[in-house]
């Protein structure tokens, strides 16, 4: 950690070359003797990325920005503080892979102490330093290995331990709880017996149902996803809880936020009703496809669905609870018959439960990606292929 970088004049050539790339700062010489070209393009772009990633980190005078890697695998400021939510007030929590050290942050807004532990040295002392321009004195940093920590703490039970595992195992990506650093299934029943609960987040493209079964007493599957992209996936574990798990789909849009909780008793017992297209057609978001609730979303919502394994939903009513996105349908007619035509098309065009791709619809019919039409190429009732021609509602 340079703290040459931190001096009043290094930190504002960073705000005033805010909007230049920082490959061409790191070509160039630096104008300071004590921090290099490199250091300042790695500062420069650290700082960039937070502008909308970590406003209050971008906004807050001398933060000091870590490798890209570690920016990159952080939290972001809404998922941070969402995760926050799920602690109460005055906890004790452990975050055993500290990082960069943004959860960390957001819990210690709630919680009475939060200890930070991350292996990486200097890592740590970024986060702390971070830390302490954040103006959060009660969050205590340990630069050494969490489990190695955990193991030796001998304080009455923890409230929360909170893990991050890596999910690049040498030079590879792991989605497998088994198969990230540290293993979560191994090191469980330590963590049981240190913490009244534990949440860990997982990668996004986790297989939910196959994690269910490698843990142990779930409560709660958090989905998260922002502007219809998955970006978490959290697991909330709670001492001999046997009862059923709830499954949280938030979804962040904009300045909106909303919510759908079931539960897999709820989606198993649920018989939707099946309907052609009718005055509006439905796209769930990526939280509710992750989660599963395919049957029970149709119910909750009083919703159609058009076919058993197209996760596409349609009324003659608008409902602006769903958590989605809702189209007003055009028309609709046979794929069999959209082939026959020549026509040059521009529409957003999306596939469910279709044989072709998106991209290859595009190619084959010489669609334009764009514009105000949408085209949902899809399975309907009969198990005919259909296209779906619809406008946006909110266009």
């Amino acid at each position: 950690m340079n703290k040459a970088i931190l001096k009043r004049e290094v930190q504002k050539f960073l705000h005033e070359h805010l909007e230049e790339q920082p490959a061409a700062i790191a070509l160039r010489k630096s104008p300071f003797n004590d921090v290099t070209s490199t250091e300042l393009a790695a500062q420069l772009d650290g700082l960039r990325r937070s502008r909308k990633k970590l406003p209050l980190w971008f906004d807050t005078p001398g933060i000091y920005f870590p490798s890209l890697l570690s920016i990159e695998q952080s939290s972001s400021s809404l998922t941070g503080l969402y995760k926050c939510r799920l602690i109460g007030k005055g906890e004790i929590l452990i975050d055993l892979t500290g990082g960069f050290g943004v959860d960390s942050y957001y819990f210690s807004t709630k919680a009475k102490e939060v200890i930070h532990c991350e292996h990486n040295v200097q890592l740590s002392q970024i986060a702390a330093h971070n830390a302490h321009q954040l103006g959060a004195d009660n969050i205590f940093f340990q630069a050494e290995d969490g489990i190695a920590y955990l193991t030796s703490l001998n304080l009455p039970i923890l409230d929360t331990i909170y893990i991050d595992p890596s999910r690049r195992v040498k030079q590879q990506k792991v989605f497998r709880f088994q198969d990230c650093e540290p293993d979560v299934v191994d090191q469980l029943p330590m963590f049981l017996n240190k913490a009244k609960k534990i949440l860990i987040k997982a990668a996004p493209l986790l297989d939910i149902k196959a994690a269910l079964k490698e843990l142990q007493h779930v409560k709660e599957v958090h989905i998260i996803s922002v502007q219809n992209e998955c970006k978490e996936l959290l697991f909330l574990l709670e001492s001999n809880h046997a009862k059923a798990v709830n499954y949280f789909c938030t979804a962040f849009d904009k300045d909106e936020e909303k919510q759908f909780v079931f539960t897999a008793q709820q989606e198993q017992e649920s018989k939707p009703n099946f309907s052609d297209p009718k005055k509006y057609l439905y796209e769930p978001d990526s939280a509710l496809l992750k989660a599963g609730g395919f049957k029970y979303t149709a119910i909750a919502f009083n919703l159609y669905k058009l076919h058993q394994h197209t996760h596409l939903y349609t009324a003659d009513t608008l409902n602006n609870t769903f958590i989605g996105r809702c189209f007003e349908v055009v028309f609709t007619e046979r794929y069999a018959d959209f082939k026959k035509k020549k026509e040059p098309l521009k529409a957003n065009v999306t596939t469910r439960n279709f044989p072709l791709k998106p991209d290859d619809l595009k190619k084959k019919h010489k669609i334009k990606d764009g514009g105000a039409n949408y085209l949902f190429f899809c399975t309907g009732l009969q198990d005919e292929l259909l296209v779906v021609h619809c406008r946006s509602v909110k266009e």
